[in-house]
């Protein structure tokens, strides 16, 4: 989204459905048919790989303007894979504009639509148009896929894993800081599991994210956090853990979000500093003490293809419910002292919530809180996932108390 050109790099999937036909869209980034330059270049490359498996390629102008050179160049090139074209004039939103979609087919495409996509005009014509021939399909229910955002600061190897994850070039990568702008979905299935990765852009450090397209970036990335069931925390071994890191994490954390703290480029370091990195992600991130920490090179692959199964077992952690007869066998052998604790019981998964019934109102010292995490985290497991308990006076009348702090 956005007036900035450029904003869109990789290709972006989207599963669509008109008049009963279901389809798969696929978005490129702005295509420069003879540029050399790396970014360009690569965006073409991407761009190719959704020509290959395009049935229908739908090429998008401003019909606001004049044609351009790179129209031309571009028409040609999508004439030239011998796949059905069809040229959607877009912004043709006055009957002016509507007029001015007959100049286009000088492109040398057959056919023209010129459509409002900002208002929907048109739209409705170039769908009936590129679905013909799609046998229409019943709503069937879908499987069930774990969502899992990629997320940390730039260039700390989000797309490489992306890539290793999918067994294909998904996400741009190159080492020019901050090359991803959009959130790309990969599906994987792996075993019996599907699984949906959203590669984030890179987030950067506030008072660093002066162009427009940078703060998109950091408020989508934010905004997938929020919609994923598990996030992997990219950090780079070659920069151990920094400042930022902790900020970024943290959004996870306070999100409820099940976390894999993933130490990457860990190829290029000395072996025998493994225990010693990991002392120092535990001491940096001492809030995120229930995530595990894996190893791995993205790049090389070594290490990925174990987060499969622990992605599954923290997503599992995060969906755990313990029944009320299992949490009150639980109270019963607990010894705390801080407050006598009644009862307790499991109000919601995904982040696992507990309501503590106690002799009195008001949230628990920190100190008292933290202790009771780790004992229901001994007795139950939850890991990988914050746990967050809230307090509740059974003698009483006021409501809950909503500090529900994650641990």
């Amino acid at each position: 989204m956005g007036d900035e050109p450029g904003i869109t790099r990789d290709r972006i999937y989207g599963q669509a459905r008109y008049d009963g036909r279901q389809f798969e869209v696929i978005d490129t980034g702005g295509i420069v048919v003879n540029e050399s330059e790396y970014i360009p270049a690569q965006i073409l490359k991407q761009a190719k790989v959704a020509f290959d498996h395009a049935a229908h390629i739908i090429f998008l102008v401003d019909g606001r303007g004049e044609i351009t050179g790179t129209d031309r160049d571009l028409a040609q090139m999508l004439l030239r894979l011998g796949k059905p074209v069809t040229l959607a004039v877009n912004k043709a939103d006055t009957v002016a504009r509507e007029d001015l979609a007959h100049e286009f087919y000088g492109l040398g495409i057959r056919d023209v639509f010129p459509v409002s996509a900002e208002h929907g005009m048109g739209i409705d014509d170039l769908l009936a148009h590129v679905t013909q021939g799609i046998a229409e399909t019943p709503v069937e229910e879908t499987e069930t896929s774990i969502k899992v955002a990629i997320i940390g600061r730039p260039n700390v190897g989000k797309s490489t894993l992306l890539n290793a994850l999918t067994g294909e070039e998904r996400a741009i990568v190159s080492p020019i800081a901050g090359t991803t702008r959009d959130a790309v979905d990969a599906h994987v299935r792996h075993g019996e599991t599907n699984y949906v990765f959203v590669d984030t852009a890179g987030i950067r450090r506030k008072g660093k994210t002066k162009e427009m397209t940078e703060k998109l970036s950091v408020v989508m990335a934010r905004r997938h956090i929020r919609l994923a069931e598990v996030v992997l925390v990219v950090l780079d071994a070659t920069e151990g853990v920094l400042g930022l890191d902790a900020t970024i994490a943290g959004y996870a954390h306070e999100g409820g979000r099940a976390v894999i703290l993933c130490v990457n480029k860990w190829d290029t370091i000395d072996k025998g500093k493994k225990r010693g990195f990991e002392q120092q992600v535990r001491d940096q991130l001492k809030f995120m003490d229930y995530a595990p920490v894996v190893f791995l090179a993205a790049k090389t692959g070594a290490g990925v293809d174990g987060l499969y199964k622990l992605i599954r077992e923290v997503h599992a952690s995060a969906g755990q419910r313990i029944s009320t007869g299992e949490l009150n066998r639980f109270v019963e052998a607990l010894h705390f002292e801080e407050r006598k604790i009644y009862y307790i019981t499991q109000a919601s998964v995904h982040p696992p919530t507990f309501v503590v019934f106690t002799d009195r109102a008001g949230p628990m010292h920190f100190s008292h809180e933290r202790h009771l995490v780790n004992q229901i985290r001994r007795r139950f497991g939850f890991k990988g996932t914050p746990v967050v308990l809230k307090t509740r006076g059974k003698k009483t009348t006021r409501g809950m108390q909503t500090k529900g702090a994650r641990r």
